[in-house]
């Protein structure tokens, strides 16, 4: 079974997300060598999950926010909660 896909990882720039070994970036071992695959947080934003079809568990993004590691909310609910 694969490792379940961290959503918020505290510091994604410091691992390669491009398979399963989540090798440090300064020891790739998929034999690649040239550079890291960076976590979507890193190029998508902390919402990166909610856009388009990730294939990730319903379960898996519940039990991320019960942690409280859930995406901050967007400015537009921000805005309602002001009013």
């Amino acid at each position: 079974m694969a490792k379940k896909f961290p959503l918020h990882p505290k510091h994604p720039e410091r691992i390669c997300w491009g398979c399963d070994r989540y090798c440090s970036t300064d020891e790739l071992a998929c034999g690649n060598g040239s550079d890291r695959t960076m976590h979507p947080a890193e190029l998508l934003g902390d919402d990166w999950y909610t856009v388009g079809n990730w294939g990730l568990e319903e379960d898996d993004i519940a039990a991320d926010a019960k942690r409280g590691t859930a995406a901050p909310a967007t400015a537009d609910a921000s805005a309602n909660a002001l009013r």
